[in-house]
């Protein structure tokens, strides 16, 4: 969740079909059942994207970041699609992407996102053994609804930000993802370093069964991200439950987090906004990073 080049890689990569027990979610790759059913979190899922297309070069390239948005989300026609050359009202399949982005879309207008869903259920499916019951059918409904939901989002994805005709409830759309790419600027690769001391004393206020790793990538997100007018930081929850590799992050032990060291406002949409009080650690170092007294050159613990 720190070095958001690593993030970009998994969401264009390979994934490693692949588990060891039951527990194990590998398989899923950067993702949760309740994002691919639900399409939570996928604001920050597109806007890493857009901002690794973006800030190839020297200036923006907001017309390639589209493309490429366009490209990774893509899914083959229907069978029952017209023939006729569909406008972007419409369009939710991008096989003419396939020669700018190979590893986005393939020639038969299957993106990645597409594919990625298709080989988690053929691995579900294939290891058995492998598979709880929960997700066998968290899987199942994956394979009866989400081509159909995915195209729908395409269509809703493109309509423009200012359109009169666009329904409220369509909170995302590329042209916002786009926004905030260009305002985000090009992807970091934050080094995120705890001393032994450090680590103590976050080991300290966290709560009993919760990993300690969680508390302190909560921690070193919230100082890397701080904006200088606001303590108020975007967590995006349904993306640290896919970095921890399920969704105990957000059921289990977010909410375990004593109220003196984090306040947090209601989720929505696997999102919320929350602020920490560092000087609960007793460790003076983290409150003078966070508050602009000691300055790194990497904005690292």
């Amino acid at each position: 969740m720190i070095n958001e080049r690593e993030e970009f890689a998994a969401y264009i990569g390979t994934v490693f079909y692949t588990a060891v027990n039951k527990n194990d979610r590998t398989w899923l790759g950067r993702f949760t059942f309740d994002m691919l059913k639900e399409f939570e979190g996928m604001a920050r899922v597109l806007t890493i994207l857009a901002r690794g297309y973006m800030w190839e070069g020297d200036e923006p390239d907001c017309d390639r970041a589209r493309r490429a948005l366009c490209a990774w989300c893509s899914t083959p026609e229907s069978k029952n699609a017209s023939s006729l050359k569909k406008s972007w009202q419409d369009q939710y399949s991008f096989p003419e992407l396939h020669a700018e982005f190979p590893e986005l879309v393939d020639d038969a207008g299957k993106g990645w996102l597409s594919r990625h869903v298709k080989a988690l259920c053929r691995f579900a499916k294939s290891h058995p053994d492998l598979v709880d019951a929960y997700a066998k059918k968290d899987c199942e409904i994956l394979q009866k609804s989400f081509t159909a939901k995915l195209r729908k989002k395409v269509l809703h994805y493109q309509v423009p930000i200012f359109s009169p005709t666009t329904d409220q409830a369509w909170s995302l759309s590329f042209d916002s993802v786009i926004a905030d790419a260009l305002e985000l600027g090009p992807l970091r690769e934050t080094e995120v370093i705890l001393t032994a001391e450090e680590r103590t004393q976050i080991a300290a206020h966290t709560p009993v069964g919760m990993p300690v790793e969680m508390l302190e990538t909560l921690v070193a997100y919230y100082i890397t991200n701080k904006p200088e007018d606001t303590d108020w930081v975007v967590l995006p929850v349904a993306n640290f439950d896919a970095y921890f590799g399920g969704t105990a992050f957000s059921r289990k032990y977010l909410g375990k987090i004593p109220a003196g060291l984090i306040q947090r406002e209601k989720q929505s949409y696997g999102i919320s906004r929350y602020k920490m009080d560092l000087t609960r650690f007793h460790e003076p170092d983290l409150a003078e990073i966070l508050f602009g007294k000691r300055k790194t050159p990497s904005s690292i613990l």
